[in-house]
């Protein structure tokens, strides 16, 4: 909506000037500058606290100690294995760990956020779960884990053959998949997700996006920022050309080459671009107007676990080429927006981007290899102590995904063969929904407040539960709150100049300090052990109630 980019357009006026532009002192108050460094030291220094001295601050779950030894007052109230009811968390790492800084959040996206967490979590989870719908109450009511029927973890070991193929009959022996309720949910609404965001950008930014299309083959007047960016060299359409292509080449190479290894034959990568580039538009859309990507990985992993069932690392190969290649694309146009707006020259940012990219992929790659060398039984949960931070979730959930979609394959587990078939009508779901939204734009046509509501958003809200956890949700709602509502409505000449200086100082300052609390502590495996070091203290949320 219109509205929605004028407030975003103002995000990026007021980021421009609090990073950039001078200023003198005023008398009694700080410059940005000033308020940026002494941001920043609060935050190094806090960050001992919740990193090191007192975990438990990450996840602060009050019913549970009111009611120590109540199964179902655990299940509500922990913010790391439950619904998280009253859970809040004093950990700026967890608070933007997943959905980024709520400082920098529209609040119309928070509400969206809110209102799509609220729904999952205290209406749809707690239903499914104590009508026992998919035999909930054998597990956990949130895990990431796989389980068997009667509650046991999955052993896939026991599946899968030396050449990582599924053994169909080590599977008729184990038996079928299980998933906890948040797990599946979260599938759910990925479905609904999906489908929400191709019908919303249809509907709502159809007719611009057609306009705009045909625009750009003819002569167009142009803004002033375009106006200005014209007197620098504009990067020539056959670099971005040749970069696509040799990427292209060399990971069909590369897949061939170790195709024993890899499992994904050359035509998986051509598809896989071709969904990338597909999606781009209409995720960019939703990305460019509530600053909140919609997570589609989901129908990159349904494709080809129906196409190509068996294989697990063809699965994750797929999503990588399909998903992650088009979030990366669109950060990359995220940062060439920002770059318009400063008047960087195109040609600047383009090197700066790909030598970045091309430093980060070695210095991520080291950096993986490095900790695994040296962290001992990292992302083992069963071997690492109480409270380390080397649990790897993320990538527990990638395993989980790659097992899933790839090895057991979606027919078997969302199709019909599988338990979880009812699952798939959140697609008829999430395709319904925006077009309830732009009935009601059309039936009250003076309540603005309606366009703000954006399905893909509020749907894909819990799309990254699990990892993510209830708690990083109701303390990143509540810091949004305070940030997006209160600070900008009644302190709107505060927000306009520490806001974004704030996010930025806090997301450096803990930064610094984690790195030097490993550097320090970590790789001398000195650790506290003492209450505090126990985050959530909710041990009886993951017991299941059948």
């Amino acid at each position: 909506t219109g509205k929605t980019f004028r407030y975003l357009r103002i995000l990026v006026y007021i980021s421009k000037r609090a990073l950039h532009e001078k200023e003198e002192r005023a008398k009694g108050r700080l410059t940005r500058n000033q308020f940026f460094l002494i941001a920043f030291i609060c935050s190094f220094a806090y960050y001992v606290l919740p990193g090191y001295l007192f975990p438990a601050l990450s996840s602060l779950s009050w019913l549970c100690w009111v009611f120590p030894t109540s199964i179902l007052a655990h299940q509500l109230g922990s913010g790391l294995r439950g619904l998280g009811i009253g859970a809040i968390g004093f950990d700026w790492s967890s608070i933007s760990a997943y959905l980024g800084s709520p400082l920098a959040s529209p609040w119309f996206a928070t509400v969206n956020i809110a209102a799509g967490f609220a729904l999952i979590m205290y209406i749809i989870t707690p239903i499914a779960y104590w009508l026992n719908v998919f035999k909930a109450k054998n597990f956990p009511i949130f895990s990431d884990g796989l389980f068997t029927s009667t509650g046991q973890s999955y052993n896939i070991s026991a599946i899968i053959d030396s050449n990582f193929h599924i053994d169909m009959e080590a599977y008729e022996r184990e038996g079928p998949l299980y998933l906890s309720t948040v797990f599946a949910m979260s599938y759910g609404v990925g479905f609904a997700c999906l489908t929400a965001t191709v019908v919303h950008v249809i509907i709502f930014n159809g007719r611009e996006i057609w306009q705009l299309s045909k625009s750009a083959f003819r002569e167009k007047k142009m803004d002033v920022h375009t106006k200005l960016m014209r007197k620098y060299k504009q990067v020539p359409e056959w670099w971005f050309t040749c970069i696509l292509a040799v990427n292209i080449s060399a990971t069909i190479f590369t897949c061939q080459y170790y195709n024993d290894q890899l499992q994904l034959p050359w035509w998986g990568i051509l598809l896989a671009c071709g969904l990338a580039i597909f999606f781009t538009l209409p995720v960019g859309v939703i990305a460019a107007t509530t600053n909140q990507t919609p997570a589609l990985n989901i129908f990159t992993e349904y494709i080809i676990g129906y196409i190509y069932p068996g294989y697990p690392v063809a699965s994750m190969c797929f999503k990588v080429y399909g998903y992650i290649s088009m979030k990366q694309g669109i950060t990359f146009l995220q940062d060439f927006k920002l770059g318009h707006y400063m008047k960087i020259p195109p040609r600047a940012m383009f090197i700066a981007q790909v030598g970045g990219t091309m430093i980060s992929a070695f210095a991520h790659l080291g950096t993986a290899w490095w900790l695994m060398a040296t962290v001992p039984d990292i992302c083992n949960r069963e071997l690492l102590p109480t409270g380390s931070p080397w649990t790897c979730p993320s990538d527990h959930v990638f395993y989980d995904a790659s097992v899933i979609w790839g090895l057991i394959g979606p027919r078997r587990i969302f199709g019909d063969l599988g338990y979880y078939s009812a699952i798939n009508w959140f697609f008829l779901a999430g395709a319904v929904a925006p077009v309830l939204v732009w009935l009601a734009t059309k039936t009250f046509p003076n309540k603005p407040w309606i366009k703000l509501i954006t399905m893909p958003v509020l749907l894909g809200a819990t799309v990254n539960m699990p990892p993510a956890t209830a708690v990083n949700y109701t303390s990143w709602v509540l810091i949004g709150f305070a940030s997006g509502f209160i600070a900008y409505r009644y302190h709107r000449g505060w927000w306009s100049r520490h806001n974004y200086v704030l996010s930025g100082a806090l997301d450096a300052g803990l930064a610094f300090m984690a790195v030097l609390l490993y550097l320090c502590l970590g790789m001398e495996h000195v650790s506290l052990s003492w209450w505090g070091s126990d985050w959530d203290r909710c041990p009886l949320a993951s017991c299941p109630t059948a």
